[in-house]
């Protein structure tokens, strides 16, 4: 009867550790682009609801208003989105929260190889991506990755920009997109759950 006891306790310890092994296995972090602010609010608000940890895609160039005026077909963005070899250099890949260590502010940097999801979000630009989410899409390993797109747009939607980005993410699992320019972060949420 000991030996049964024995065996079911360990048992049990077994399959705590394996249960806690695979919530602690199973990481999301958001990683966004915004050139004006308004992606920056809806992933800085899904990454607070959810929990995750935040990461900001950093151009090396800046874009102004002037770059991002689609009515000139020679500024930045239209030059950009005009070419399917476009791929904007990228400064860094940051956490957008303050990490404190040993008194000092420091930077987290994008490490895709802890993280199981990635809910990569970016603004509609002629209804597509910017060239520089493509730029970081080619730039990862994304073996046994799972990737969700999330979107803010001034009234095209998601369109084929998810479907289309997730090609160039090597090795993805594309679990779906979604425009989520006027929602909260518990929607987004909500949405991201039912992918799983």
């Amino acid at each position: 009867m000991k030996k049964l006891i024995l065996a079911i306790l360990i048992g049990a310890f077994v399959m705590t550790g394996l249960a806690v092994a695979q919530a602690t296995n199973t990481k999301t972090a958001v990683v966004y682009f915004s050139a004006t602010g308004t992606t920056e609010r809806m992933a800085k608000n899904a990454a607070s609801a959810m929990g995750t940890d935040i990461f900001e895609i950093q151009p090396v160039h800046k874009y102004t208003s002037a770059d991002l005026n689609w009515h000139d077909k020679k500024s930045l963005s239209s030059v950009e989105c005009n070419d399917p070899k476009s791929r904007p250099a990228i400064k860094a890949v940051v956490s957008t929260g303050l990490v404190v260590e040993q008194g000092r502010n420091t930077t987290t940097v994008f490490d895709i190889s802890n993280y199981d999801t990635v809910i990569l979000c970016y603004p509609i630009w002629w209804s597509y991506a910017p060239k520089i989410v493509y730029t970081f899409a080619e730039s990862q390993n994304w073996s046994g990755k799972n990737l969700v797109t999330l979107c803010t747009s001034g009234g095209s939607g998601l369109g084929r920009s998810g479907s289309d980005l997730a090609k160039y993410a090597k090795g993805a699992a594309f679990k779906g997109g979604k425009d989520f320019t006027h929602a909260s972060g518990e929607d987004v949420q909500k949405y991201v759950d039912g992918l799983k």
